[in-house]
């Protein structure tokens, strides 16, 4: 998908890769940001229930306002630019966040105590804000923190977030 056209964003790399679908850079062709697209796999959303939940749980995410929660721009559904005919692909376009995850600054070494502080108090500082919307993040773990450069910790990944509304994703016996 590298240089094709989703909605009104050019897709500039890939950033990571998982069961549900793709990260990637892109550009906004309307306002000229970056931002990070999460694009899912067609077959994510393949009946009405999922779909509605999909943009139930987008919303409750765009919804969000705090330092330590990465801005979600948008949810939608669009057919890549360069693939006419295709099934529509479902996306979430959030805040593009400069610098490394949680995890991949763990695995260079151990955090200075006063950095692992700071760290964990965005982090409850986040989630006690989404919690206080009645939304749990239900995936929290150091891929899904991203460090800016300055170092502030911003939860991403809202997309297994469930609501005070929401039916319920899991059913037992099942994985996500």
């Amino acid at each position: 998908m590298i240089g094709s056209t989703l909605s009104h964003y050019t897709i500039v790399s890939e950033l990571g890769r998982g069961g549900m679908g793709a990260v990637y850079r892109a550009v906004d062709d309307r306002l000229g940001r970056d931002a990070a697209l999460k694009v899912l796999h067609a077959s994510v959303l393949s009946n009405p229930k999922d779909r509605a939940r999909f943009y139930r749980e987008g919303r409750a995410a765009a919804s969000l306002t705090h330092p330590h929660i990465a801005v979600v721009y948008e949810i939608d559904e669009a057919v890549p630019g360069d693939s006419p005919g295709e099934e529509p692909r479902p996306f979430i376009a959030m805040e593009f966040i400069e610098g490394e995850s949680l995890d991949e600054r763990i695995d260079r070494g151990p955090l200075p105590l006063e950095d692992a502080v700071a760290i964990a108090v965005g982090i409850a500082s986040g989630l006690d804000a989404a919690h206080e919307r009645d939304i749990v993040h239900r995936d929290i773990k150091a891929s899904n923190v991203m460090l800016a450069q300055r170092g502030e910790a911003k939860i991403v990944d809202f997309g297994l977030a469930q609501t005070t509304a929401s039916t319920r994703l899991t059913v037992e016996g099942t994985m996500l």
